[in-house]
């Protein structure tokens, strides 16, 4: 198989790289590195292509010779597409036309799309399947329910088999701090830095927490099993307040500090949990990363890295 993974040095598109070279797997990135981090694949043997997805011409060269596309390029999150909705939008939207556009072209067989919970916007119930109605309430969640069209569309026009798979919060090694970012990384570096956390809204609100490692073999999953284009919930099907986040990352690092209300976020939801029922049917998929062995995994590498 020889695969190209957009976004490949950040976050989540490293951790896929790594568990795809695990596999055997010939690995091309291509990214622009606004967000990711080159060592993020440092002395792993893939070909390295820095571009940016927004320009066609080097969607094609990136495309060239590939099997499958792992398309996580993305601008993420709630907050960043509020300051930046246009930027967000050619990103999420027209970036991953242009991934489609050249994959068609180029005889790509299938992609694997990664797309976000936040395309559900307002909860109808607190436990999430597929079939939800999609009703996104910031740009984020329209571009990325966009871009997940897109995919599916071009599967059905010309064949492409076409996996969207929609993550809930994502956590774990390689997430770097970001204002915009996962919760458990702001709580992890105020907790380094011996300063409160701050809580947004009461704290009750609850959230389904992946540990990377879970998503990356996700991906691998829909790249190798799914026989047909279809979208998959990509969570632990559990959840866990923010409150007593705070309290397990404490737990797990033997640091205290205390909890500081704040404003509650705009976009924000009250209750998120997916439903991994088709996935685990389908793909065979099964978490098996506890969120207590997660963070504490995840705590030693975030303090190695602050570090560094």
């Amino acid at each position: 198989m020889r695969a190209l993974v957009t976004g490949g040095c950040g976050f989540i598109g490293s951790n896929v790289v790594k568990t795809l070279l695990s596999k055997n797997v010939q690995v091309r990135v291509l990214d622009d590195l606004s967000t990711g981090y080159a060592k993020n694949i440092r002395g792993l043997d893939v070909e390295f292509i820095r571009g940016d997805i927004r320009q066609a011409d080097v969607v094609r060269r990136a495309l060239r010779r590939v099997d499958v596309v792992f398309h996580l390029a993305a601008s993420v999150g709630n907050q960043r597409s509020l300051k930046d909705s246009r930027a967000d939008s050619e990103i999420n939207a027209l970036g991953t036309l242009n991934i489609m556009e050249a994959s068609r072209k180029s005889g790509v067989e299938r992609v694997i799309y990664s797309s976000s919970a936040a395309i559900f916007g307002e909860l109808l119930t607190s436990t999430v399947s597929e079939d939800h109605p999609q009703n996104p309430e910031t740009p984020y969640g329209v571009s990325k329910l966009a871009g997940e069209n897109y995919v599916m569309a071009f599967g059905k026009l010309y064949g492409i088999i076409s996996i969207a798979l929609r993550y809930f919060n994502v956590y774990g090694v390689n997430q770097r701090y970001d204002p915009y970012g996962n919760v458990i990384p702001v709580f992890a570096k105020r907790l380094h830095q011996r300063k409160p956390l701050i809580i947004h809204g009461d704290g009750g609100q609850t959230r389904d927490f992946i540990n990377v490692r879970d998503v990356a073999n996700a991906n691998y999953l829909a790249a190798t099993i799914a026989s047909e284009s279809s979208v998959f919930n990509v969570g632990t099907g559990k959840t866990i307040t923010i409150n007593n986040l705070a309290k397990t990352l404490m737990a797990c690092t033997g640091l205290s500090a205390s909890l500081v209300p704040g404003p509650k976020r705009i976009g924000d939801v009250r209750h998120c949990r997916a439903d991994i029922t088709r996935i685990e049917r389908a793909l065979g998929f099964k978490p098996d990363t506890d969120i207590r062995k997660g963070l504490s995994q995840y705590y030693e590498w975030f303090s190695r890295e602050r570090q560094q």
